[in-house]
């Protein structure tokens, strides 16, 4: 019988001991096959439709990943675009609340609108400083710098509370925390981080009404029939999410699909679980060593004050981690090991 070790390891040989998912996963040995099957196909001449049944089958494994119906998911290419078309659908100097030092993707194109009124807070009391004059509040699940998790719980009360909209970005979470996208008014997620997917794949996730957005960015593939939008403006958007679609990267797409379907195959919970053992198990040793890591309770991701500087050494040990403001990042995911933590903790001991 297959166990989630067994499957892990048919699926990920690393040649180092990678402890980076937080800037980019590992992809599995099924993705690697499907993507050099869709290259050739395409040095080929073969024909594009397997591809876009890819981004579709693609969506639907992202939709029940999510909990939402696959009519609320658009399919595009990444966090910046999403969060730009929904900082276009704000009025002016509509208040938009963020969190302090969250990640640029996410909150950039809220401040280069120029007309919008951003506060900025620290992450801890973001649900506090909810006003009823807030149009729009927006956060990561989890920080991208430290890996500390945001209320999201009481973040969405607040919101309620006050009539404001929320937009949460998973890109940190989603493949080992549970995502609830229905509970908020949209969710983003890129998957090449958690997710275990290529570059060049993101998803959207809308309400059933889309909520206050414009299809500004809508091209072909937004219409209802893409094939007979082609030319002119499109007649007839798409009655679902896929009105916010972006061209795909079809490539990049065939091998999100496969990602997934090793994501589902696992399960969140048990990705979850396996990661945050071998964080706690990170921690438990840093203690040892007199060291003490950024607090992020319930987070695979570890920041560590004062040792980002260590990086480049152990880069060149085989060692992947992240330098982040000064702060080793160490980031744990389902193809690490006991035997990863141990040589990490290994090599920085005095």
């Amino acid at each position: 019988m297959e166990t989630f070790e067994s499957v892990v390891r048919a699926e990920f040989a690393p040649k180092n001991t990678f402890l980076n998912t937080a800037s980019s996963g590992l992809l599995p040995a099924r993705a690697v096959t499907a993507l050099q099957e869709a290259v050739r196909v395409r040095a080929e001449g073969g024909p594009l439709a397997p591809l876009f049944e890819d981004v579709e089958t693609s969506r639907a494994a992202f939709a029940r990943l999510a909990g939402v119906p696959v009519g609320r998911v658009a399919a595009g290419t990444s966090v910046s675009t999403y969060s730009g078309l929904v900082a276009a659908s704000l009025s002016a100097g509509a208040q938009v609340l963020t969190a302090e030092g969250d990640f640029a993707s996410v909150v950039t194109p809220f401040h280069t609108r120029g007309d919008l009124k951003v506060r900025t807070v620290p992450l801890d009391r973001l649900a506090d400083s909810v006003r009823p004059d807030t149009a729009l509040v927006v956060v990561s699940a989890a920080q991208s710098a430290d890996g500390r998790i945001a209320d999201l719980p009481a973040l969405r009360e607040a919101a309620r509370a006050h009539g404001a909209r929320t937009y949460v970005d998973f890109s940190q979470a989603a493949g080992w925390l549970p995502v609830d996208a229905g509970s908020y008014d949209y969710t983003v997620s890129t998957t090449f981080k958690w997710l275990l997917g290529p570059h060049g794949t993101a998803f959207l996730v809308v309400p059933e009404d889309f909520g206050d957005l414009t299809p500004v960015l809508a091209g072909w593939v937004a219409g209802e029939v893409p094939w007979d939008s082609c030319y002119g403006p499109v007649a007839e958007l798409a009655h679902s999410a896929r009105r916010f679609d972006i061209s795909p990267a079809l490539i990049a797409y065939t091998g999100t699909r496969h990602c997934l379907e090793l994501l589902e195959e696992l399960g969140v919970d048990a990705v979850r679980a396996h990661d945050l053992a071998l964080a706690d198990r990170f921690r438990t040793g840093l203690a040892a060593l007199g060291r003490e890591p950024l607090p992020a309770p319930g987070s695979p991701i570890v920041s560590v004050p004062g040792l980002g500087h260590r990086q480049p050494g152990l880069s060149a040990a085989g060692i992947e981690v992240s330098d982040r403001a000064g702060n080793l990042r160490v980031s744990f995911h389902l193809y690490n090991t006991a035997a990863d933590v141990d040589r990490l903790l290994d090599a920085l001991t005095p």
